[in-house]
Parts: structure tokens; C-alpha cells; sequence
């Protein structure tokens, strides 16, 4: 980041570019779903059928398609546009979305809640992949950066809301009402986000496919690194969960996870503003070596009191080794897979979190300490395969001539 584009008032100079307000806006309000979409089903469900383990293997199939169908939407998308896309998946979301919520209502069988699910995730596009690969064509690689710390604060505050506005339209509503406005959502996103054709990078030309993301070997190590983030990630909510059962709150657990949202988004607005003096596969090192750290002083905390200080502390480098991951995403992939690639960051780091999660419950049953010291370790993993790779993490020289066409094909 050059000087001229350090400081907190270069996220003033990305808003004032025509069309950015616009993107982060509307990549906001289609991407809110991520964080309802799963409470959605964990609260309808069992007011229906009162189980609530149905409601977690509905949830989880939901998760997973996502994931393994959102690197294959990506590369399309790299094909033929992210437009058409997005308008596609979110027509098949609807109507996913719209069966499931009447198999839940009907109280339908198990296998076809799943099957209807797993549908919607499939149709779910990764909003975070699309709205990042379209701020390296509205923008200067100068302000990438900046750009990537804004989404990163935004995904931060779309975790925070997103479960309290579940949580009151299931209340004050229906408990159906979640899953409603996950449909509404994500329609009114893909179809602003799809007519925002200033930001939509070019697809590549026909006969000119770029080679795919993952085949570039830096692209592979920033998905495990990814995964242990995430497995860091998914353990660390365990152990929040874990502590407040041990000490009989058990609604401070969704506290301390807020907390660390807080930590996150502070850290990212501030990394976002600073000028990095460190190329960024170092700064990959720093940031994940930061995150491990974070999450060690977790297994020794002594109240709730202590735990919610140690909450921020283990949130301080989330947003910035997303930021660095995504910068060195933009710096990897060949020019015209971005929405594939970051796509695989996406899937990645949420394998990584079911898996910490998976993980750090079974271990939580005999204390909170041992699900801290598994997260522990997967941001030592985060930080072992950074240093590994470090060769296959050297960016290209940013194609700025490429950015700039790709804007002006728009």
C-alpha cells in the first residue's frame, strides 16, 4: 500500500470511487444469510419436531454443500460472468430455500430435509469469493488492501447482527421467519450485486481460458492455511461454549463469541489503514503466528470476567490473516480465476471450522482447556504450512494494466 493510500482516510478515498458504496452495500446485504442460515434451522426445527439433533445434521448439510459447490460456481462464473451467475443461483436458492421450509412445516422426513438443504447450499454462491474478485476490478492495487479490510469488517458485523436479527424474527414473528428472510436477502443481493455491472470482472475470452486457481501450487497452500485457521476458529467457539457451561452461564457463551468478533473487526479496521512494511507472505507469517498465540492464553483463563478480555486478545489477528490471505489470493491466481480461488479460500476455511468444531466438542466434555490447546494447534498449523510454502507464496507483479481493462470492459 503506497503512503498516499495509508491511513484511515484511504477507506474514505475506496468509498468515494464510483460504484464502491454501491458494492460493499449490496455484497453486505447479500452475504448476511451466511450467519442466519444454519441459526435458521437450528430454531425452526425443533420448534416443529422438538429435536434438535435433526436440526444440526440439517444445518450441516446445508454447510457443506456450500462448500463443495462454491469453487465450481466460482470457475463458472470465472467463465461466463458473474451476472448470470448470480441471477441463476438465486432463482435455484429460492425455490430450494421455499421447499425446505415447507418440509420442515410439514414435518417431513429427515432425508428429504437434508436433501433440500444440501440444495440450497448448492445454490448458495459464495458472496464473499464474488464481492472480493469484484473489488480488484473496480479498484487500484493500491487500495486492494483497504478494500479486503473493509469486507473483513463487514463479515465481522454480518456475524454480529446476524444471529440477533434470527434470533428477534423467530421470536417476534415465526420461527419460519429466519429461513424468509435468508431468501429475501440473498435474492435482493444477487440481483443488485448482478446489476452492478461496473465491478463485474471480464470473463476470461474463450480461447483464452486461464489455467484454474488450484492448480496454481500457492493457491494450495493458502487453503490449508485456510483450514487451520478455520480449524483454529471453529475450536476456539467451542471453548467459549465449553467455559460458560463449566461455569454455569451458559448465555455468556454467545458473548465471549461476540468479543471476539469485536477484537476482529478493530484489528481489521486498523490493519487495513496501516502501511505494511512486510511483503505479504511474511505478514502471512506474523498474522497466523499472532492468531496461535492469541488462542493459548484461552486454557488458562480463571472467571468469565478474565475470559471475555482473553475473548478480544484471541480475536486481534483473525481479520488481519484474512486480509493478508485474500492480498495474496489477488497476487496468485491467474487473471480471471479470482472468483474460483478466492472460492476455495471460502471452502477451505469452513471445512476447516466444522472440523475444529467436530474436534474441540469431543474434547470439551472433560474440560474447556483441551478444546483452547486444539485450537492452539490449528493455528500452528496456519503458521507451519505458511513458512513451508513459502516459495509458492511469492506474488506475481500486480497486473495493474489488467485491472485497469478489466474496469473499462465493464
Amino acid at each position: 500500500m503506497s503512503r498516499a493510500n495509508s491511513g484511515f482516510g484511504a477507506y474514505s478515498r475506496l468509498l468515494r470511487g464510483p460504484g464502491a458504496v454501491a458494492l460493499g452495500f449490496w455484497g453486505m446485504v447479500g452475504r448476511f444469510p451466511i450467519a442466519m442460515r444454519p441459526l435458521s434451522c437450528l430454531l425452526l426445527i425443533p420448534a416443529v419436531t422438538g429435536t434438535l439433533g435433526d436440526a444440526g445434521v440439517v444445518a450441516a448439510a446445508m454447510v457443506l454443500a456450500q462448500g463443495v459447490a462454491s469453487p465450481a460456481l466460482g470457475r463458472l462464473a470465472d467463465r461466463v460472468g458473474q451476472r448470470r451467475v448470480l441471477l441463476t443461483a438465486c432463482a435455484a436458492h429460492a425455490v430450494a430455500i421455499a421447499v425446505l421450509l415447507v418440509a420442515i412445516l410439514l414435518d417431513a422426513p429427515l432425508w428429504l430435509l437434508v436433501t433440500a438443504a444440501a440444495a440450497t447450499g448448492c445454490a448458495s454462491v459464495s458472496f464473499t469469493s464474488f464481492v472480493r474478485a469484484r473489488w480488484t476490478a473496480l479498484v487500484d492495487h493500491g487500495l486492494l488492501r483497504t478494500a479486503f479490510a473493509l469486507e473483513s469488517v463487514l463479515d465481522e458485523t454480518i456475524f454480529l447482527l446476524g444471529p440477533l436479527l434470527v434470533t428477534a424474527l423467530s421470536a417476534a414473528v415465526h420461527p419460519a421467519a429466519g429461513l424468509v428472510a435468508c431468501a429475501v436477502l440473498t435474492t435482493t443481493g444477487s440481483v443488485a450485486l448482478a446489476l452492478h455491472r461496473r465491478s463485474e470482472p471480464a470473463p476470461a475470452p474463450t480461447a483464452e481460458r486461464p489455467p484454474r486457481a488450484i492448480g496454481v501450487p500457492g493457491v494450495r497452500v493458502l487453503m490449508v492455511s485456510y483450514a487451520g485457521m478455520g480449524f483454529l476458529l471453529g475450536a476456539v467457539d467451542v471453548t467459549m461454549v465449553a467455559f460458560a457451561r463449566e461455569w454455569s452461564v451458559p448465555a455468556l457463551g454467545g458473548v465471549f463469541l461476540s468479543l471476539t468478533a469485536v477484537g476482529s473487526l478493530v484489528a481489521g479496521a486498523i490493519f487495513g489503514a496501516v502501511d505494511a512494511t512486510l511483503p505479504p507472505d511474511r505478514l502471512l507469517w506474523v498474522t497466523t503466528g499472532v492468531l496461535a498465540l492469541g488462542a493459548i492464553p484461552l486454557a488458562f483463563a480463571g472467571s468469565p470476567l478474565v475470559m471475555g478480555f482473553l475473548a478480544v486478545v484471541a480475536g486481534i489477528a483473525i481479520a488481519p490473516a484474512l486480509i493478508t490471505g485474500s492480498t495474496l489470493l489477488e497476487s496468485l491466481a491467474p487473471r480471471g480465476s479470482l472468483s474460483e480461488g478466492f472460492s476455495w479460500l471460502t471452502s477451505a476455511g469452513a471445512l476447516g471450522i466444522a472440523s475444529g468444531t467436530a474436534v474441540g466438542g469431543q474434547l470439551a466434555d472433560a474440560g474447556f482447556q483441551r478444546s483452547a490447546w486444539v485450537a492452539v494447534g490449528g493455528g500452528v498449523l496456519a503458521l507451519a504450512v505458511g513458512v513451508a510454502g513459502r516459495a509458492a507464496l511469492r506474488p506475481r507483479q500486480p497486473d495493474t494494466t489488467a485491472t485497469a481493462q478489466c474496469r473499462t470492459a465493464q
